[in-house]
């Protein structure tokens, strides 16, 4: 499983677990993990990269109505995975 490094707004550091990935209206999301498997907390974020970036950029979706849609949209895709709010 791929795990990232994100740092937040206020400097703190996450090692996060990447679950899965989906592009929509090309723009590339992905929803991660604190934990590896298991009962954890779930961040979807979204590639904000410039174009030929060698690195990614990533920031994350606060949208309450984007993130309902894409929690859907990541429900679908790992149909063996229950989100809870």
């Amino acid at each position: 499983m791929e795990k990232i490094t994100f740092e937040g707004e206020s400097g703190e550091t996450m090692a996060l677990y990447v679950l899965e990935t989906t592009r929509l209206a090309g723009v590339d999301y992905i929803l991660t993990s604190d934990v590896p498997a298991g009962d954890g907390n779930c961040y979807i974020l979204k590639d904000v990269s410039p174009e030929g970036s060698d690195e990614a950029v990533y920031e994350m979706v606060d949208d309450d109505r984007q993130l309902d849609y894409l929690l859907s949209v990541f429900a679908e895709l790992m149909d063996d995975v229950d989100f809870e709010e």
